[in-house]
């Protein structure tokens, strides 16, 4: 059974009366779990499209980037978006559903968290108003501000990247200690490890950007410090 299936199948519970929280709570174990993924990032990428106070077709689109969505399937990712862009329950409400979902501390919410930076980028904009939204997102899901920082440099191009932030270490850090947080990065960057975590294979793109992100920062480290 495909992913895009056992998204049909929540999508039939919500038809059915069932909330998009109440669907949360059902997928938490493999292979569902990597349908709750999937509905995650949609469902999280619909409300944060609504914090700041847009709906652009490029943020729409920028799923598609995130997802490998076959055409068959466009419909059923709308339905999710539009269905969460238009639920009254607040995105807090959803947050806490995914992160109970996932369970604390889980590599796989911040998986998601890189997910929603590329849609809040999808624009070529980081609105404030995106940027007050992940934080609260990265709060409920337990990630801490040094995390936080760290994704976020990852994507926001208000400056150039600060490579110790990508990577969450400090300049006082000793090398060996940077060259082991960039190993480790670069290890929960791999495609399996990804999948290992919940996060579908329509979805291992997400991986290209860690891996260029992480190596970017870690030359530009070791060869300052030669």
């Amino acid at each position: 059974m495909s992913i895009w299936t056992r998204i049909t199948d929540a999508l039939s519970a919500l038809t059915s009366g069932e909330s998009l929280s109440e669907v949360f709570s059902r997928l938490r174990t493999p292979p569902e779990r990597s349908a709750g993924f999937a509905i995650a990032v949609i469902a999280l990428g619909a409300k944060m499209a609504k914090a700041d106070g847009l709906v652009t077709r490029n943020e729409v689109s920028a799923f598609r980037e995130v997802f490998t969505i076959p055409p068959s399937e466009e419909k059923n990712t709308a339905r999710i978006f539009n269905m969460a862009r238009t639920d009254v329950a607040g995105f807090e409400q959803y947050a806490q559903k995914i992160a109970a979902m996932f369970g604390e501390a889980d590599p796989a919410l911040c998986d998601l968290m890189e997910g929603l930076f590329h849609i809040a980028l999808a624009d070529g904009e980081y609105h404030p108003a995106e940027d007050e939204f992940l934080a609260k997102v990265a709060r409920i899901f337990g990630i801490d501000e040094a995390r936080f920082r760290s994704l976020r440099a990852r994507f926001v191009p208000d400056a150039v990247p600060n490579p110790y932030e990508v990577l969450g270490v400090t300049p006082e850090t000793p090398l060996p200690e940077i060259r082991k947080a960039w190993r480790a990065e670069v290890r929960a960057s791999h495609p399996d490890q990804l999948i290992a975590r919940g996060v579908p294979e329509e979805a291992v793109k997400l991986a290209e950007k860690q891996l260029i992100a992480v190596n970017r920062a870690w030359e530009e480290i070791s060869e300052g410090r030669v």
